[in-house]
């Protein structure tokens, strides 16, 4: 296994003023694999993703990677947020703002060009590589922040709802192009979505998480075919049955009076 979550858990704050973000989550992520994480609002989904990408220590458990416990940032994975705009610099081009992460790595300036040139191909955008964050659609803007990661060549992606910000058209483009980008640069992804549709679209596994205290509601396998197309797709019976089910889980506990 690749990266293990074994009885992670994270909790705010001491005593009676506690909020137990996280309450107790073991799954693990295979090489390769694209698993979805969806859960209702408010269970920790970003709490979760920032315990896995060292940016949060967690209270209780350990998340692993290769066996060696993760107690920073890794130097093998890279993350997208939501918030796009937000990380790119206004005031550095396409290309400065893609080749960022590279300041890092001890590369020839050749190396570096190239790998912000192809980061940039890969997502579309040959033509605006010196152009800005500001001269670009909200949909440009989240293609940059992907390049980024893809130029940094990292092993394992980690994804925090990336698409929530965009109109429906550019999410199912963009939802292509990271499958594309998938098995072009042979990564591993974890994304976290509020979106069913997107879950079952994207995934090889969908991990459902329960109403906070967070624990693993299930864990779905997705057999439908690739590539995946957003017609063709999406019509198939096994689609909207396994889109239903996820959704029948997640919003149950709120069916029976008891609320998140």
């Amino acid at each position: 296994m690749l990266l293990e979550i074994n009885h992670l858990g994270k909790t705010y704050g001491e005593g009676a003023d506690a909020t137990h973000a996280v309450g107790d989550l073991s799954f693990g992520i295979s090489a390769g694999e694209f698993v979805c994480v969806v859960g209702p609002s408010g269970c920790g989904k970003t709490t979760l993703l920032k315990c896995m990408s060292g940016l949060l220590r967690p209270s209780t458990g350990k998340v692993a990677l290769r066996d060696e416990t993760i107690s920073g940032p890794p130097e093998t994975m890279a993350l997208v947020f939501q918030e796009y705009g937000r990380s790119l610099l206004p005031w550095l081009s396409v290309r400065g703002n893609v080749a960022l992460p590279l300041r890092h790595k001890k590369l020839r300036k050749d190396e570096q060009a190239r790998l912000v040139e192809e980061a940039v191909g890969a997502v579309g955008l040959d033509g605006f590589i010196e152009r800005y964050p500001w001269e670009l659609s909200g949909g440009m803007q989240q293609r940059v922040a992907i390049a980024r990661a893809l130029a940094y060549q990292p092993e394992i992606l980690l994804m925090d709802e990336p698409f929530a910000s965009v109109d429906a058209q550019t999410r199912g483009d963009l939802e292509d192009l990271i499958l594309q980008v998938r098995d072009r640069y042979d990564m591993t992804i974890l994304f976290v979505t509020h979106d069913i549709d997107e879950s079952v679209y994207l995934s090889d596994r969908i991990v459902v998480l329960s109403p906070s205290p967070t624990e693993v509601k299930e864990i779905l396998d997705v057999d439908l075919p690739r590539p995946r197309d957003q017609v063709a797709t999406k019509e198939l019976p096994e689609f909207a049955h396994l889109r239903a089910h996820v959704y029948r889980q997640i919003k149950r506990p709120q069916a029976h009076g008891n609320p998140e």
